[in-house]
């Protein structure tokens, strides 16, 4: 390619290349030509170049070299070599440029022109890139511009007197004045840019916007002249006369409305005339009709007005224009607290567009729904809602059942209809609940006694039929443990009974505990409630020990733990199986049997006579280990280290024939904490190690607590086992850290 080549003929090869590669060579090449061209005397073909090098920074590559060369053609005496040279400024300086401080003089020098096209020129290259020094030397010639009497360059005049305003907003002053004359310019394009300016002023000054308040007249004039005006082809848009005016001008009342009675009682006529003599069966229209709701909610305006704005609002919700019914919806959100019955008469259209095709409508649809949920229209509102769930994309289910169980929690017309609400959406989308949701339906259940023989039913049901969903398995099985006696009993007046054997509770347990679906926290659910129904049943006792010793050996170690607790249960306090615990509470604890208990439960502070409700908490007594009382043989414990005051202690448990369990155990008998606690182990190379998480750093003194950390083994190869363990941590002040090797470990006791 020719290095004199025309802009288009340029445009055209670079068009043509077929790979990034030859694009990129084309360009090379070029720009190649351009910086020798620019070295050379001025031979008439600048401006030409500079305009081949503003396309190929269009299109992304360097042109940094070009800027000097846009403060060469603005100083230049021909307009269209000065036109190219506005344009590359604009485009290839910025304020953060030396470059940019050698143009000052000339835009200076512009802005005085006889042309007012030069001084166009000018007022738009200082509007798009001036910095704040620019602006604060320009900015008398701005003003002087502002009281022109050519239309054409107040207008431009305007518009940079608002980037000069963005800049440094304390000359704001200066232009208070002649923009304020400028509301009785005739042309349009002056009154949009002093709109623009009024706006920009009053929302940086307060002072500046008290002074305007005196202006809301007249621009309610403004504003009813273009509502009221017949046709114009040269301001008219899709049968609006010049909308864009229109909606600076409503935004321009808002901001002088808000929290002014004056201004407000001054506004609402227009508004309503607005509201009232715009079609918004056009784009066009729905904008202004937009603007004026908007201005409606943000001013002192009349109850009336803000009726008609919400109705205005609901007309959006049925345009086919899914833009505009988002807007719509947002808008009807930020209401929907402070005018709610306006918003209610809506809902039936709010509803339906749960069902629109577009993501961004049906989430604001949701939280719209949400938000109109009340105690008279829960029902209804709320089987619209479960409707949505079924069939809601996977994204929004966890903020619809979140959103349904805050609704039901606030407005549940019956205890009854709230568990059946909860139990609906834990079966139909109950892998996207919160972890909270299990507990607080147990809590709920709880309460409700008198439903305690229709939940029991009716959870045992959904046991049966599905065991995916994790979340209502737990709350089942919880269900099933604490009043299993009234599954077995086969009465319920609330529900049609199911009769039920006590083979068939204990096989829908068994197949939970086996299910390759069931988590971890899951199966302790179903093992616990295993292990709480054998104090409610009399002939399966034997099948229930043999399910729980299966689990003393279990790879999860929560899991083991309850398996072994419970054995021990049964081997050292199978006497006090009948009675036992009751199904929601101890009961009166008499004081012959009382003291055999709280040592069973580790001491708990309950004293003879006492009634505490134990049951929603029995999963977590077995969780923690709190049956420490129980005499059974547990893993066999060593010391490994002493020091300091510090003793670590090693608890091993053979899992399988080549797995083994460890935990290491920190204790300080000191009168000072021990801080920065580090454990770190090495094995053969043959031995695969995993250490979990500490369950801190800070071990406490006087013995008052520990710092235990678990390291699982794995032995395939079956070598001889040995480990070496770092103990590093400070105290008083000073760092420590030694090494223990331990050649030789204890044999776990089972």
């Amino acid at each position: 390619m020719s290095p004199s080549v025309r802009l288009q003929e340029m445009i055209r090869v670079i068009r043509g290349a077929r790979t990034q590669g030859e694009e990129r060579g084309v360009i090379q090449r070029e720009c190649a030509a351009i910086r020798a061209q620019f070295r050379q005397a001025d031979n008439g073909t600048r401006s030409h170049n500079l305009a081949k090098l503003l396309y190929v920074h269009m299109l992304g590559y360097p042109a940094h070299f070009g800027q000097m060369e846009c403060v060469r053609l603005i100083a230049s005496p021909r307009y269209n070599e000065k036109r190219v040279g506005y344009l590359g400024a604009m485009m290839l300086l910025d304020e953060k440029q030396d470059a940019s401080l050698l143009i000052t003089n000339s835009i200076k020098n512009d802005l005085s022109h006889s042309s007012q096209y030069v001084q166009s020129l000018a007022l738009c290259t200082l509007g798009c890139m001036g910095s704040a020094e620019m602006c604060r030397d320009l900015a008398p010639e701005i003003d002087r511009l502002l009281r022109a009497s050519n239309s054409y360059i107040k207008k431009k005049a305007a518009l940079c007197a608002v980037h000069i305003v963005r800049k440094v907003p304390e000359l704001g002053e200066l232009f208070t004045p002649a923009s304020r004359s400028l509301l009785s310019e005739k042309n349009h394009g002056v009154l949009h840019g002093a709109v623009v300016l009024i706006t920009e002023l009053c929302e940086r000054n307060p002072e500046t916007l008290e002074q305007f308040r005196k202006a809301v007249p007249e621009l309610v004039q403004i504003m009813k002249g273009l509502v009221m005006s017949g046709y114009s082809p040269e301001h008219n848009v899709a049968g609006i006369s010049d909308p864009f005016l229109q909606v600076r001008i409503l935004r321009l009342l808002r901001i002088l409305g808000r929290n002014n009675e004056t201004a407000s009682d001054a506004v609402n006529d227009l508004l309503a005339q607005v509201a009232t003599n715009t079609d918004s069966s056009k784009t066009a229209g729905s904008a202004v009709l937009y603007e004026t709701v908007l201005t409606v909610m943000d001013i002192k305006s009349e109850s009336g007005l803000r009726v008609l704005a919400v109705n205005i609002l609901g007309r959006f919700l049925l345009n086919n224009d899914r833009n505009i019914r988002y807007i719509s919806m947002t808008s009807l959100q930020k209401i929907v607290q402070t005018d709610h019955n306006a918003v209610q008469r809506h809902r039936g259209t709010i509803v339906d567009c749960l069902k629109d095709q577009d993501a961004s409508v049906k989430r604001r649809a949701l939280e719209l729904s949400l938000a109109l949920v009340s105690a008279v229209n829960i029902r209804s509102l709320m089987k619209e809602l479960l409707l949505f769930l079924s069939s809601c994309p996977p994204e929004l289910r966890a903020h619809t059942t979140s959103g349904i169980f805050n609704a039901a929690e606030r407005y549940a017309p019956s205890q009854r209809w709230h568990i059946d609400t909860i139990l609906h959406v834990l079966t139909t989308a109950g892998g996207d609940v919160r972890d909270e949701t299990v507990p607080n339906l147990i809590q709920l259940i709880t309460t409700a006694t008198e439903l305690h023989c229709y939940t029991v039913h009716k959870l045992y049901r959904a046991l049966i039929a599905d065991i995916s969903v994790q979340s209502l398995v737990q709350v089942a099985c919880w269900c099933i443990g604490e009043y299993g006696d009234l599954l077995l009993r086969g009465e319920c007046e609330e529900t049609e009974p199911v009769q039920v054997a006590e083979d068939d509770v204990l096989d829908a347990l068994e197949t939970v505990l086996q299910s390759h679906m069931s988590s971890p926290a899951t199966r302790g659910f179903a093992l616990t409630a295993t292990m709480k129904l054998s104090t409610r049943i009399t002939h399966n006792v034997d099948r229930i020990r043999s399910i729980v010793s299966i689990y003393g050996s279990c790879i999860d170690v929560e899991l083991q733990q309850r398996a072994v607790e419970y054995n021990a249960l049964f081997k050292k306090y199978d006497h006090m199986r009948y009675p036992a615990l009751s199904t929601t509470a101890l009961g009166p604890v008499s004081s012959t049997a009382g003291g055999d208990l709280l040592d069973l439960l580790g001491g708990l502070d309950v004293t003879p006579g006492e009634t505490r409700s134990y049951a929603p908490h029995l999963h977590n007594v077995f969780s923690d280990g709190l049956f420490c009382g129980a005499e059974f043989h547990g893993p066999p414990v060593v010391i490994v280290y002493e020091k300091n005051g510090v003793t670590l202690k090693l608890q091993t448990d053979r899992q399988t024939d080549t797995g083994m369990t460890i935990t290491l155990t920190a204790t300080n008998s000191t009168d000072r904490e021990i801080t920065s606690l580090t454990l770190q182990a090495a094995v053969p190379k043959s031995v695969q190690l995993q250490m979990k998480a500490p369950s801190g750093d800070v071990i406490p003194a006087h013995g008052l607590g520990q710092v235990t950390q678990t390291v699982l083994l794995n032995n395939p190869n079956k070598v001889s086992l040995k480990m070496r363990v770092r103990v590093c941590y400070t105290s008083q002040d000073f760092v420590c850290q030694d090494t223990v090797q331990i050649d030789s470990f204890p044999s776990p006791a089972w």
